[in-house]
């Protein structure tokens, strides 16, 4: 800890400055007025520290700036403390023997190496508090504190190094300096946890309850750890900095109570020391006992398997016995030599220790001892080798039998394995059921087998002889050695008989075959054209024909005559064809050849050309009648044909026609409107009476479509052109006849004369140049200007929105006149209705709605109410409305 916290502060009473601990040049002159809380904290402090020691001598103080005035008690106090006798006190009571006894105790303070400046044996004899008080902490400092010693620090900075090592894991304890950082009375409570955990539960602290924190440490200490309590937790709690002195004093006896716990701790530790080596070597000497008759006791077990030489029939027993003596080596065995070792040397480190720490040597138990051990060892290890090489002598003897047994096996087994089957293959019927080819195969095959036969012959009389050795050997299994080789004995012969049987059934049945395969040879050679004959026949019978003209089916009918005439030709043929398989079945009854295959050059059979050759019979007629029922519906299809186009050539002229008539009226105008729309309507009639012949040929053509006739060579028109002619037709008619109407509604409204409509008429086809009865945006253009309109971009488009104005770009006629009555007409029609209405009104500029239900119908009043917003002018009264701006907006955005 450094020295820069006291130099922050002046020095305290008694503080010596940099050398903290041995008051030097005192501060009792400078500071001769001592602070009463601190004073009185000294006192207490003091006194109980000095009884703690004095006790020792049964003796105690009670008053400290009294009970040390004859000097008696303060030697005592020396005395125990040091341990050391001071010089003879003078028992007389008078002020000269108290001063000399008060100067015998200074002067032994004094021997210890520290200076009293400004105490004087007069001032103590006097009773003089701060005198008295300041000698007390020197004593404290020189026997409590000076000796302390930590790490490198020692007095006051070894004590407060020592306290803060001791409290460093209590996270809310700080241990600075001697005063303020033992307020909160955790410090004490971590000292005493830290040494005894268990007098204080130290997880139940607060540290804002330094009262509770404070008494619980100091009660526990004087009742557990034998320091007195030296000061009052309401002192502490009450000064604003405790005095530094006081609570040294106090810690010091905390510090030297734990560190003589530590002294009592190593003596203890020396005694467990001594016990441990004697438990030690008491737990090896049982070690070994135990190890012994482990050990022992497993080799006497051990030896009798090792000496029982009772032989085993079976090399595999023979095998698993050695594999059994194998694992004793590999993996029983090791483990033991390894305790046998164990033993040895835990028997040696014994001795030794026993010798280190002056105890007598180990004996072990009767029977146990290292050479005991090594003898029935050597006893084990004698057993092991005759074991081994008896087993070896076995296994060569049984190998040997072993052998031969198993060649005898072996040779059994391939040749049991050849014969598996042999007997079922050469009893086998296949050839039966063979074809010619497949015999051939088969006797092939039975000459590969005679010859295997004889080879085999070898081995047979090996066994023989294998057999004969194993009992003359006495091998333990002959028995089942001889069954088994009587048994090869007596199929070999069978085999032999087997075979020779099988060869004459072979050779007999290929004669037959190759008389019968010559015949289906013939037979393939004439079915086979005769077949595709047939089958071309059907399908030239079944082919299916589209026609359509009379020529076509009267060249079919021809050539279906010439093939009916080859029929009796054919049947000839076929007849002689059956003939040949006729006589391969009685070649097959006779010498009950089983007819496995078939005809291996041909899959034609006769039923199959019986079959063809009928359905071939049951065609021709089927075909007759066919060709006589095309040849009707072609005459029918013609007659329908002409039957359209006569009526077609007809009605597409004459609606061709009405088209072309209608344009010119509208186009030409001549006469007034009236005369116009007379004359349109007389058109429309005379084509609505026509519908009855255009209904007439729709029922001509859903015959000729449900005949399937797509060509008419008669007629030009289809039944889509008339059609899409005849909807042209009614709507050009209707819609001419409307543009007329209207034409006549725009003159009406408008006031134009007759005269100046013909002057449109011809201005508009004039510009019409396309000839389509309408203008597009350009032709339009040419035409304002044309009558003297000079317009700019914008007054163009303007025009434009209002005769296009679904925006399609094209200028109809009832267009171009609505807009050129609107430009020639003279009435500002909303300014009339707005003084018709201020008639209405008797001249106001607003109406009510009582005078529009009076003047107007019921239906056009209700429609201008609804419609009319409320008058907002300054003659305004209740309920009245704006007829004015109604009127504007009666015409709207249609009004220039």
């Amino acid at each position: 800890m450094d020295h820069h916290h006291h130099q922050q502060h002046h020095h305290n009473q008694y503080d010596g400055g940099e050398n903290d601990y041995m008051p030097q040049e005192d501060d009792w002159d400078r500071d001769m007025l001592l602070d009463p809380a601190w004073e009185k904290q000294q006192r207490k402090t003091f006194t109980a520290w000095c009884n703690s020691h004095l006790r020792k001598a049964g003796t105690q103080i009670d008053n400290i700036e009294e009970d040390f005035r004859d000097g008696l008690k303060l030697m005592l106090l020396l005395e125990v403390i040091s341990g050391e006798r001071l010089a003879k006190p003078e028992r007389g009571k008078m002020r000269v023997h108290k001063i000399s006894n008060v100067n015998k105790a200074l002067d032994f303070i004094a021997s210890k190496g520290v200076k009293l400046v400004s105490i004087g044996a007069e001032e103590i004899v006097d009773g003089n508090a701060k005198m008295t008080l300041g000698m007390i902490w020197t004593i404290i400092l020189r026997f409590a504190i000076q000796d302390i010693s930590v790490e490198e620090t020692s007095a006051k900075e070894g004590l407060l190094l020592w306290c803060q090592r001791k409290t460093a894991p209590y996270k809310n304890v700080n241990i600075q300096n001697f005063h303020i950082s033992w307020k909160d009375g955790l410090g004490f409570c971590a000292l005493i946890h830290r040494h005894r955990p268990e007098l204080i539960d130290y997880g139940k602290l607060r540290k804002d309850d330094p009262m509770t924190n404070l008494n619980t440490a100091f009660d526990v200490a004087e009742k557990y750890l034998d320091i007195p309590k030296m000061l009052d937790a309401e002192d502490i709690v009450g000064t604003a900095r405790p005095d530094e002195k006081a609570i040294m004093t106090y810690v010091s006896s905390f510090y030297h109570a734990f560190s003589g716990a530590q002294k009592a701790e190593t003596a203890a530790n020396r005694i467990c020391k001594v016990l441990a080596v004697n438990q030690e070597n008491e737990q090896l000497m049982e070690d070994y006992e135990k190890l012994a008759s482990d050990l022992l006791e497993w080799i006497r077990r051990t030896i009798p398997w090792l000496e029982n030489r009772v032989p085993e029939n079976t090399m595999q027993a023979m095998q698993q016995k050695l594999e059994d003596f194998r694992d004793y080596r590999r993996l029983h065995k090791p483990p033991k030599v390894q305790e046998k070792c164990q033993l040895e040397i835990n028997f040696n480190t014994l001795q030794t220790k026993l010798r280190l720490s002056n105890r007598p040597a180990f004996m072990p138990s009767e029977g146990k001892m290292v050479s005991d051990i090594s003898n029935a060892w050597g006893g084990l290890e004698g057993a092991e080798k005759g074991y081994e090489e008896w087993l070896l002598n076995e296994i060569r003897r049984l190998e040997r039998l072993d052998h031969l047994a198993e060649k005898f096996r072996q040779k059994a087994a391939i040749h049991e394995a050849w014969t598996d089957g042999k007997e079922e293959m050469l009893q086998d019927k296949d050839f039966e059921t063979a074809t010619l080819s497949e015999i051939k195969a088969l006797l092939k095959k039975h000459e590969a087998f005679e010859s295997d036969l004889a080879a085999h012959q070898d081995r047979v009389e090996q066994i023989a002889a294998i057999a004969q050795e194993l009992n003359e050997l006495e091998y333990y299994d002959s028995p089942s050695v001889n069954a088994r080789c009587q048994r090869i004995c007596d199929q070999w012969d069978l085999l032999g008989v087997l075979t020779q049987k099988r060869s004459e059934a072979l050779q007999r049945t290929e004669k037959l075959l190759e008389t019968i395969d010559q015949l289906y040879l013939e037979f393939a050679k004439r079915a086979a054209p005769f077949n595709n004959w047939m089958e071309g026949a059907m399908e030239d019978l079944q082919d299916t024909f589209i026609v359509h003209t009379i020529e076509e089916i009267q060249g079919l009918s021809t050539a279906h005559e010439q093939f009916k005439a080859t029929l009796p030709e054919a049947d000839k043929e076929r007849q002689a064809i059956l003939g040949i398989h006729n006589e391969i079945a009685k070649i097959v009854q006779t010498y009950h050849v089983n007819m496995a295959g078939t005809n291996p050059y041909t899959t034609i059979n006769p039923q199959e050309i019986n079959a063809k050759w009928d359905k071939v019979r049951q065609l021709v007629p089927q075909r007759d009648q066919a060709l006589v029922e095309e040849h009707a519906r072609q005459q029918n299809n013609e007659r329908l044909r002409r039957q359209f186009a006569n009526q077609a050539n007809v009605i597409g002229p004459w609606i061709q026609t009405k088209m072309e008539e209608i344009g010119r009226i509208s186009i030409e105008m001549h006469g007034t409107l009236e005369d116009q729309l007379t004359h349109l309507r007389q058109y429309e009639k005379s084509i609505v009476n026509y519908k009855p012949k255009i209904d007439q040929l729709e029922g001509d053509h859903q015959l000729i479509q449900e005949a399937l006739i797509f060509d008419n060579k008669h007629t030009n028109y289809t039944m889509e052109h008339i059609r899409v002619g005849w909807e042209q037709l009614l709507t050009t008619i209707a819609r001419t006849i409307n543009e007329i109407e209207n034409q006549i509604l725009t003159r009406d409204a408008k006031g134009i004369s007759q005269d100046q409509m013909n002057e449109f008429r011809a201005s508009f086809n004039h510009f019409d140049r396309k000839r389509t009865g309408m203008m597009d945006a350009e032709d339009f253009r040419a035409c304002l200007i044309s009558m003297g309109y000079n317009m700019g971009e914008a007054e163009f488009s303007r025009i434009m929105s209002i005769v296009d104005p679904n925006r399609l770009g094209l200028v109809t006629f009832q267009a171009f006149i609505d807009f050129m009555s609107r430009e020639t007409a003279d009435t500002d029609t909303a300014d009339q209705v707005m003084a018709s209405f201020k008639v209405l009104a008797g001249d106001k500029n607003y109406i009510l709605a009582d005078e529009l239900r009076r003047e107007l119908p019921p239906d056009q009043a209700e429609y201008c109410i609804a419609r009319m917003t409320p008058y907002s002018g300054p003659d305004t009264v209740p309920g009245a409305l704006d007829y004015m701006s109604f009127s504007t907006a009666l015409y709207g955005e249609s009004d220039l």
